[in-house]
């Protein structure tokens, strides 16, 4: 089966001819046809920390943003209104570098830098129709310490769901992995621990149905915090990158033989790889609980990655401690 899946693959993927955010957007146009009818697209990754993924979710956004008309960013992990960045995107008031350092950490990177300094340009150049960062309930803008993660999944699409229903606005959701997919549910594993919940996508999927659409960005090797191998054979990662192209998108809902089809809907595992990893322990950190078509409508691999830039100019360091859920 392994053979004719690779095939497969290699026949349908769309490969990628440039990662830099501000290339032509002609090679991602085959997503447009995927995502054309969507209400929200999430896009999610399975490392925050790393150059390529990043890049090329930069550059779904603009084809959604320049192409298909969505208006409104979520960009997980943070309230852009709380450090100032939907302020500076609408008016340029601010400084956009010293805005970020009051941001999350793994926001203070220079490709999200890149994302907020592109979104003030376009709104620049459209002042009547302006792209904005999608806002937080007031009554979800102090949650409590306490919320555990059933209840974080659950508070993330309930936050999309709330910005949908009051702007109309097209929305992407940019967050990591674990929270776009459709699991209903999944298990997020590091090397000591695992845990089981439904997830934001499986809500989404949910209220909007197929005007949800999960795009899952994945890797098969390279440089993050850590050196990273390559994933165990048994994971969709290892898979995904025997077609052995450099980048590609794949519509995980086109045509394939049998043998394709069962490989899609089996159930597996994709790597998923937070601040807390071990590369001696690389299979331990996972998703699991559902198929890759279960998961996700499309897929963007990218085959070796490298790290993050960050805004100090620093080389990108591990944290001390190497346990932990990772949250992708």
């Amino acid at each position: 089966m392994t053979d004719e899946v690779t095939q497969w693959i290699r026949s349908r993927a769309h490969r990628l001819t440039a990662l830099d955010p501000r290339a032509p957007l002609s090679d991602l146009r085959p997503l447009a046809d995927m995502v054309r009818d969507a209400k929200v697209v999430a896009v999610g990754v399975a490392c925050r920390h790393t150059h390529e993924l990043s890049a090329v979710s930069h550059r779904v956004v603009r084809l959604l943003v320049e192409e298909l008309g969505f208006r409104s960013l979520a960009l997980e992990g943070d309230d852009a209104s709380r450090v100032g960045l939907d302020e500076y995107v609408r008016t340029g008031t601010g400084d956009p570098r010293a805005l970020l350092a009051e941001a999350r950490s793994f926001w203070q990177t220079e490709e999200i830098l890149g994302l907020i300094q592109w979104m003030r340009s376009y709104n620049h150049q459209h002042p009547g129709d302006p792209v904005r960062f999608a806002g937080i309930a007031p009554s979800q803008r102090h949650p409590s310490q306490h919320d555990d993660l059933a209840d974080i999944e659950r508070g993330l699409a309930e936050e999309t769901i709330w910005w949908r229903e009051r702007t109309a606005d097209k929305i992407v959701y940019w967050g990591g992995l674990a929270h776009a997919a459709n699991g209903n549910p999944r298990t997020v594993s590091a090397s000591s621990s695992a845990m089981t919940h439904r997830n934001a996508g499986s809500y989404l999927r949910e209220r909007f149905g197929p005007g949800y659409v999960s795009i899952g960005l994945t890797f098969h090797h390279g440089m993050t915090l850590y050196p990273v191998p390559a994933p165990p054979s048994e994971f969709a990662d290892a898979m995904l990158g025997s077609a052995g192209l450099d980048a590609y998108l794949l519509d995980l809902k086109a045509d394939g033989p049998g043998r394709v089809r069962t490989w899609l809907s089996t159930p597996t595992r994709t790597r998923l790889i937070g601040p807390a990893y071990d590369p001696r322990d690389d299979g331990a950190y996972h998703m699991s609980g559902g198929s890759l078509a279960d998961w996700f409508d499309a897929v963007i691999h990218v085959q070796e990655v490298t790290p993050v830039r960050l805004l100090d100019g620093e080389k990108a360091e591990p944290p001390a401690a190497t346990s932990g859920i990772p949250t992708g």
